[in-house]
């Protein structure tokens, strides 16, 4: 990937418009996870430092080109001053007059955040007067928001085709993490890849087998491979109908040297709440009206085999119902064990995806991995092998200038 980053460039007095993804989970305009603020402080800092005047573009929520009170930004000024350890002003809009006034009044290692963004139908439909309205209000635009980069909108693809254009801190690191979990890893590379369907990873499976050396499933998408190879699920969540479609993407990772590994034994019960009976069966022999909810201890101690030898690990969705106990254990005891290699300095670790972080986060690993990528659909259309249009104009923009 070749893009220009904030380090590369001048930025003093320069007025910076910052994309960045503030759409952070709230209760009654009360932040409920600061992750993704924190994460931002990086860029902040040396922006302020580097003598700009910081404009900070985001949207939240879905307003649908409405000016909709209730998902203004404004609430996050408390939260945003307490993170970054510095004052944020605010623009109850994000072009015309009110963000001008703001924009004009910055000094020097100042910040502003300008309202929703998708207050007007012209974000989401990367409309160019709307894209020339938000450029006026800058000299440089700078994209920190990976997490939106699967969006060509006016603030994620438009501004970079008008301004001189580079990467945010945390997009740079964003990037250059996952440049190193597929795109030139140090080899063996292991995927483990868990979740309940594979046809909402139909494609991440079949860009996945191309480039790493084992494929470890887990979760209902196992049952699935299970099945379409003759196995017995019993009442386990199984998509019969993508039988076919298994078998092919089995077909294409023998061709590309791509071992995929399916559960030994499964934690079986016959029904699905806490601390349910359970008890271990072979995965292609389940017994009518009970389901796999775990994978289990073969299964366990024979992907701990394959991590101890891997170098790099791509881990996307949990390994079974984690969110019940004790059905939690095999993916903890697979994260505790990636966990350990990656401190011993033997594994580089990348994760990423919305239960991938809530199951990393309850089996209390998530400070001992490489990178957690916060990115949610971004970082799936990425697995799938996708140019990202956010990630296309930056580059884009660096070979133009």
């Amino acid at each position: 990937m070749n893009f220009k980053s904030i380090r590369d460039m001048d930025l003093q007095g320069q007025k910076v418009l910052l994309r960045v993804d503030l759409n952070v989970p709230a209760q009654r305009s009360q932040v409920m996870d600061t992750t993704r603020i924190d994460r931002l402080k990086p860029t902040i800092d040396h922006l302020r430092d580097a003598g700009a005047r910081v404009l900070i573009l985001s949207h939240f929520g879905r307003p649908e080109g409405e000016q909709n009170p209730a998902m203004s930004l404004a609430f996050l000024l408390p939260t945003l001053e307490e993170c970054w350890g510095c004052e944020v002003r605010f623009a109850q809009d994000c072009i015309g007059p009110k963000a001008e006034k703001v924009a004009s009044s910055l000094q020097d290692g100042e910040v502003a955040l300008l309202e929703n963004l998708r207050f007007h139908k012209g974000e989401k439909a990367n409309d160019p007067d709307f894209v020339m309205q938000l450029a006026a209000l800058g000299d440089v635009y700078a994209n920190d928001a990976f997490s939106a980069a699967h969006r060509a909108h006016a603030s994620t693809e438009g501004l970079a085709n008008q301004l001189p254009a580079a990467a945010g801190l945390l997009m740079e690191q964003e990037l250059n993490a996952l440049d190193a979990a597929l795109e030139h890893p140090k080899k063996p590379v292991t995927a483990i890849v868990g979740g309940s369907k594979i046809s909402t990873k139909l494609n991440v499976l079949n860009n996945i087998v191309k480039k790493v050396d084992y494929l470890i499933l887990g979760g209902a998408m196992a049952n699935t491979f299970i099945f379409a190879q003759g196995g017995n699920v019993g009442s386990s969540l199984c998509e019969t109908d993508m039988k076919n479609e298994a078998l092919k993407i089995m077909e294409t990772a023998r061709e590309h040297d791509c071992k995929i590994v399916l559960p030994i034994d499964s934690v079986v019960s016959e029904e699905l709440k806490l601390n349910a009976p359970s008890e271990v069966v072979s995965s292609s022999d389940i017994p009518d009206g009970k389901m796999a909810i775990d994978i289990g201890p073969q299964t366990i101690a024979a992907v701990e085999d394959i991590l101890e030898k891997s170098k790099t690990l791509l881990w996307n969705g949990p390994m079974g119902v984690f969110e019940l106990k004790p059905f939690d254990k095999g993916t903890n005891a697979l994260a505790e064990k990636a966990a350990a290699l990656t401190k011993a300095g033997t594994l580089s670790s990348i994760a990423g995806g919305g239960d991938t972080i809530s199951a990393l986060e309850n089996a209390n690993v998530c400070e001992d991995f490489t990178y957690i990528s916060t990115a949610g659909g971004a970082f799936l259309e990425w697995l799938k092998g996708k140019t990202l249009p956010g990630i296309a104009a930056l580059e884009n923009a660096a070979k133009a200038a």
